[in-house]
This record gives C-alpha cells, structure tokens and sequence, in this order.
C-alpha cells in the first residue's frame, strides 16, 4: 500500500501576532491526490487554531479531543495540551493515532505529539509535516532579516517549503490571531 504523505504547518508568533497556515497538497505514494485541503480548524471561536500533519481521521479524532480538554480546563491551551497529550500517549487506541498537531492561540503555540510532547519553542515558530523544516527554517530567516509580520512570514516561508519539499504545494491559507 502506498503511503499518504502530505502537508506543511507552520507557526509563527511575532510580537502581539500569531499566525498558522498550512498548504493543501495531499499525495498518495508519487501522486498528488488532492492539492486544496484545508488542515487548519479554529475551536473556541476562532482563539484557538489548531494545523495537523499526518492521518487526517487521526487528526480529525485528536482534535474532537483537544476541543473537548480546552472546555474542560477553562480555555488553558496549555493544561489542555497536557491533557490530551497524557492521554494520547496512554491510550491504547489512541496511541496508534499518526498525527501531529500545532496549536496557537494568543497564549501559546504548542506541538503536541503521541510519544507525550508538548513542545513550546523559544523562538515562537513551529513547523510539522513534510515541508515543516524548510518552513521553520525560511522563517527564522525572514523573522531575523525582513520587518514583515507573522502572517507574511508564514505565507513566505510556506512558499519557500513548498519549492523544496515535493510533498507541499503552493495552495496556502493562513489564518492570525490576535
């Protein structure tokens, strides 16, 4: 069987801004299968923007999840984050899951993992996926050397993911929150 790859998810936090975007390239083995999915979903009204890589119905099933740990613990992204990474790691059904998510909002910007991390970066920029390091690394470059903000920047540096990486199109959305 043929192995699904797709997608870049980038974060970036710039000052009072957070910005998420992915591209919507999905391939199945050497074929792009579809090149406009949408892998980024608001929760909480839109203070919350979550961006995933890997199984979608995984993903899909991770944030059903998530949502429900960020009512539970009073819109804390932080101890939801916590939560649902405890449990997706002890689960015995969960923890099959294959999936990464990012999740940002004005507080944070976590990637929360099956192994249990819960990873808040220094620099505010997180990338996931296939194009993620080309991404992170075009922005950390923009970031240090152009006055542009975190929404561009996301934009930019998917861009660039996506002339490298051949699991990544130029199919961006990108959503700020602030």
């Amino acid at each position: 069987m043929a192995i699904i790859r797709s997608t870049t998810i980038l974060s970036v936090r710039h000052g009072d801004h957070v910005a998420i975007g992915g591209d919507g390239q999905v391939s199945l083995g050497q074929t792009v299968v579809k090149s406009d999915a949408d892998k980024l979903r608001s929760l909480q009204d839109g203070t919350v923007w979550c961006g995933f890589a890997g199984s979608a119905a995984d993903a899909f099933a991770l944030l059903e999840r998530f949502s429900a740990k960020l009512s539970a613990n009073k819109s804390n992204v932080r101890r939801a984050a916590i939560e649902l990474a405890k449990e997706w790691r002890s689960d015995k059904v969960l923890r099959r899951l294959e999936s990464l998510l990012v999740v940002a909002s004005v507080d944070a910007s976590l990637m929360i993992s099956g192994s249990g991390d819960v990873i808040e970066p220094t620099d505010g920029i997180i990338g996931i996926g296939s194009g993620g390091n080309y991404a992170v690394a075009a922005a950390r470059a923009l970031m240090d050397n152009t006055d542009l903000s975190a929404a561009d920047v996301v934009e930019k540096a998917l861009h660039i993911a996506a002339d490298i990486c051949v699991y990544t199109n130029h199919s961006i959305k990108v959503e700020t929150i602030e």
